[in-house]
């Protein structure tokens, strides 16, 4: 069953949708954070079920990022989302640490790509169904320019500002 909740934060409120599992913290695992307005956000669905408690460890982790404590992440993604190039491309941005950034082209070649691959890079990137969670914010272009993020590059800003304060 999916199930879902809002939070506030300094970017807006989040929606975070996630599904039951026995092996995450607090029991959800998390398939999607998304923010006001953003380019291919969830929407709540009928079948879905509000549950607040559900997202208790996953919002505490939240809070803690927002508030500058929290450098890393511990929650479990839920499986299924995206195709394996998607995926694949996921998993490296996972890499990224914290209060750095990668180009896209940096990436790819990380990735073994082909520099004409970058777009496609790109693309995957901004499909990512995790926003902040999953840093593709720590993604920029090869001049050092903010570029690309589906909920506004106001808000990439932001995120690499807290992560570098």
């Amino acid at each position: 069953m999916t199930v879902y909740t809002t939070i506030d934060s300094p970017l807006g409120e989040l929606l975070l949708v996630g599904e039951a599992s026995a092996t995450a913290k607090g029991g959800t695992a998390l398939s999607s954070l998304s923010m006001p307005d953003q380019k291919g956000g969830a929407v709540v669905q009928d079948d879905w079920s509000r549950d607040d408690e559900a997202f208790d460890v996953i919002a505490a982790q939240l809070r803690s990022y927002f508030a500058g404590s929290l450098t890393h992440f511990d929650i479990e993604y839920a499986t299924g989302a995206g195709t394996d190039f998607q995926r694949k491309v996921w998993e490296a941005v996972d890499t990224v640490p914290y209060g750095t950034t990668t180009t896209y082209g940096r990436l790819a070649e990380q990735l073994g790509l082909s520099r004409a691959a970058v777009r496609a890079l790109g693309t995957a990137i901004g499909r990512n169904p995790l926003l902040v969670v999953r840093p593709c914010h720590r993604v920029i272009g090869a001049d050092g320019s903010l570029t690309g993020y589906a909920a506004g590059l106001e808000r990439k800003r932001h995120l690499l500002d807290l992560e570098t304060a």
